[in-house]
């Protein structure tokens, strides 16, 4: 395992796991929180043989309360403060862009940035005491950068409210609404991960990749540009050797043996 003060790296087979390790601020993110993880999720994106990657918090009472309030530069230029505010997003894109599956292990709480977090992952599994939200505007703040996971994750009405009101929803309602694949006991949680991820792993790595990619690229066009993209997207993945295994595989009634290519 890796360590810094801050987040927790290690390679589990063909998983890399990421653990925010302030549990004694409830894993608020603070500046090396987000340079640590930014750092961490690209060279998972460049290690050979990853082929999923989990992110959750350290203890059980939060996997991210979100922004630590205290926790970034003051000493810094305005200019500087400015791109160090950044780096959310850009750990947002840089999960997105991670060509295979991402998946949040939700412990505990996810407010505010850590909330981001979760909807930045492809897949979350949450314990049954975890509650999400958005509570900037409690303080005088709003969530900016997590709008734009926000907005693309909650029907408009209900994402205005969380976002004016600084409301908080359990993980029934999480499940409920979408924003989790599964709920369940504290206790099964490290169960229900590690279900996920067989799930995910026994699939053809790079079908999960062109998938990922084909499928939040089409979210973000019109109708019929997305009907001409995954066209497009349907030819070259019937160009794939693992495509052409799956299918021998089914008509042979035997596990198919993908080869990545």
């Amino acid at each position: 395992m890796e360590s810094g003060s801050e987040v927790l790296v290690e390679r589990r087979g063909d998983v890399v796991w990421l653990t925010i390790n302030r549990p004694e601020a409830r894993n608020a993110m603070n500046a090396a929180v987000v340079k640590g993880l930014l750092s961490a999720v690209r060279g998972a994106g460049s290690e050979p043989g990853v082929r999923a990657l989990v992110l959750t918090g350290a203890g059980e009472r939060a996997f991210s309360a979100g922004g630590d309030l205290g926790g970034f530069s003051t000493e810094a230029s305005r200019i500087d403060l400015h791109y160090e505010r950044k780096l959310l997003a850009e750990l947002v894109l840089a999960l997105r862009d991670l060509p295979f599956p991402t998946l949040a292990r939700v412990n505990g709480h996810a407010l505010g940035g850590g909330f981001g977090l979760v909807l930045a992952c492809d897949l979350a599994v949450a314990s049954e005491g975890a509650e999400l939200g958005t509570p900037e505007v409690r303080v005088g703040l709003w969530p900016y950068i997590i709008s734009a996971l926000v907005l693309r994750a909650l029907p408009e009405k209900k994402a205005m409210e969380l976002m004016m009101t600084g409301g908080r929803i359990s993980a029934q309602e999480a499940l409920a609404l979408g924003l989790v694949n599964r709920v369940v006991p504290r206790e099964e949680l490290d169960k229900a991960v590690e279900e996920m991820l067989e799930a995910v792993l026994s699939k053809s790595p790079v079908v999960l990749r062109l998938g990922k990619e084909s499928f939040y690229a089409a979210r973000e066009m019109e109708l019929r540009e997305a009907l001409a993209y995954l066209s497009s997207m349907l030819t070259v993945g019937l160009e794939v050797e693992d495509a052409v295994e799956g299918v021998l595989a089914f008509l042979e009634k035997r596990e198919p043996r993908w080869r990545g290519r």
